[in-house]
């Protein structure tokens, strides 16, 4: 399986399918294909992890793509912004935000992910529930605005605002801290609630979330009388 990363800060995964080769993603996810790709809607993982996917946001049923023939097949963001690919090993597993998977190879597993934390859960930013993407196999997924990546060492921490987590290694710890000083508090801008992920792991950051996306276009939009 190849494949090529196109299209700038509007990307697209453009993946090349041997005869026999699958391609899991959200029902629909598929943008476009060419040649002989059969498209199959299944409830993988069983009854469990489907109602899991569907505590996330996520549709009970994935789409499955197989390649009859030599064929191409592609998937794009749904916001201005990158799509990164992950090799898993077997038993491997990252955790990402509810909306970051994009397709993955057939045998990657998708499953929820509780914060163990209930303060991270409900203030992080990230939400309660997370995905988690188990391997073995590549998965591609997609990062809103630009894409920082840092490898974290035993211990060390990364403080950011909520909502900027996009995908940590399981490895990684995810909490949250007050902001320090009524000042700061209630003039600093930065908000009550800092993100908070420990190593070790890697950790890729956003800089846009939808959420903030929401909030710059709220003053431009019509006002209905």
């Amino acid at each position: 399986m190849n494949y090529n990363i196109e299209g700038g800060s509007l990307p697209a995964v453009v993946i090349n399918l041997n005869q026999g080769e699958s391609i899991i993603s959200e029902a629909g996810g598929r943008t476009w294909s060419r040649g002989p790709v059969v498209t199959e809607s299944k409830a993988e993982g069983g009854a469990k992890k489907s109602i899991g996917r569907m505590f996330m946001g996520e549709s009970l049923f994935m789409s499955k793509y197989t390649a009859q023939g030599p064929a191409e097949i592609a998937f794009s963001s749904s916001l201005p912004g990158r799509i990164i690919a992950r090799e898993l090993g077997p038993g491997q597993s990252i955790v990402c935000q509810k909306t970051a998977f994009l397709c993955a190879s057939y045998g990657v597993e998708l499953s929820v992910h509780f914060q163990k934390k209930l303060g991270a859960g409900f203030f992080g930013g990230e939400g309660f529930i997370m995905q988690r993407v188990t391997g073995p196999g590549i998965v591609f997924l997609e990062v809103d605005g630009y894409c920082k990546e840092y490898d974290l060492v035993q211990g060390e921490q990364l403080v950011c605002d909520t909502g900027v987590v996009a995908v940590m290694d399981e490895t990684c710890d995810l909490d949250i801290q007050m902001v320090k000083g009524a000042k700061n508090v209630l003039f600093g801008g930065e908000g009550l609630i800092d993100t908070v992920v420990t190593g070790p792991g890697k950790v890729y950051l956003q800089t846009m979330t939808i959420e903030k996306l929401a909030k710059l276009m709220i003053p431009f939009l019509p006002i209905k009388k």
